[in-house]
């Protein structure tokens, strides 16, 4: 019997992928590095600074900047973003995460957030859900990121449980080989692509069936 719920957020919770992608490309374009949508997909999942390593690779400037001045590129990008969320509502959740959030909460299933966003509080609170969520894991307190099992192992904990005992969501490859690394069932939220080592794939959450999670 499962005991616990660990969800990614861009693109399980909401779907701020499109908003990250205006922010990469402003960036990109700015140090005359070109990036389209294709390559986009292999930004999902990973952290902040993983995904900027991938566009100096893509545009050969890997060594043109210091650690200082990737930071301060990094920063750019997150500041642009974040500007671009201003608008974020309830509205943009999901279809059948509101639904999803308060049937656990009434089976007092607890929900953890294991996402490589460190806006992942301010996009909560903007959606109208934060209060749903038992606990959110820090990425600044993370060794490796996705798809190493870490983050998922430490929202576990954040909830007192084993990764075996827990539901891993994720929409993104990455995400998924980081659940199943750390011995939990995984869901995944397919978009376009399939997600190789999922045990169930959906396209959102009201195709899921709770009971059926939990009996896994």
């Amino acid at each position: 019997m499962k005991k616990g719920f660990i969800f990614d957020l861009d693109g399980v919770i909401t779907d701020t992928a499109k908003y990250h992608y205006v922010a990469w490309k402003e960036l990109a374009d700015s140090i005359g590095i070109s990036i389209d949508l294709q390559f986009n997909e292999q930004l999902k999942g990973i952290s902040r600074m993983d995904s900027l390593d991938r566009i100096l690779e893509r545009g050969e400037k890997a060594d043109s900047y210091t650690q200082a001045e990737k930071e301060a590129l990094a920063t750019k990008k997150n500041t642009n973003y974040v500007e671009l969320l201003a608008d974020l509502t309830p509205s943009d959740l999901l279809p059948g995460v509101q639904e999803f959030l308060e049937e656990a909460k009434r089976r007092e299933i607890p929900c953890v957030i294991a996402s490589a966003s460190k806006n992942a509080p301010f996009i909560l609170k903007k959606l109208g859900v934060a209060d749903d969520f038992a606990h959110i894991v820090d990425p600044a307190t993370l060794k490796k990121g996705k798809p190493d099992p870490e983050i998922f192992v430490k929202a576990a904990e954040a909830i007192s449980i084993s990764p075996a005992d827990a539901v891993g969501f994720e929409d993104a490859q990455a995400g998924v080989d980081g659940i199943k690394a750390a011995g939990m069932y995984a869901v995944g939220v397919v978009v376009d692509e399939p997600l190789h080592g999922a045990d169930i794939e959906v396209k959102k959450l009201t195709d899921l069936d709770i009971d059926v999670l939990l009996a896994q």
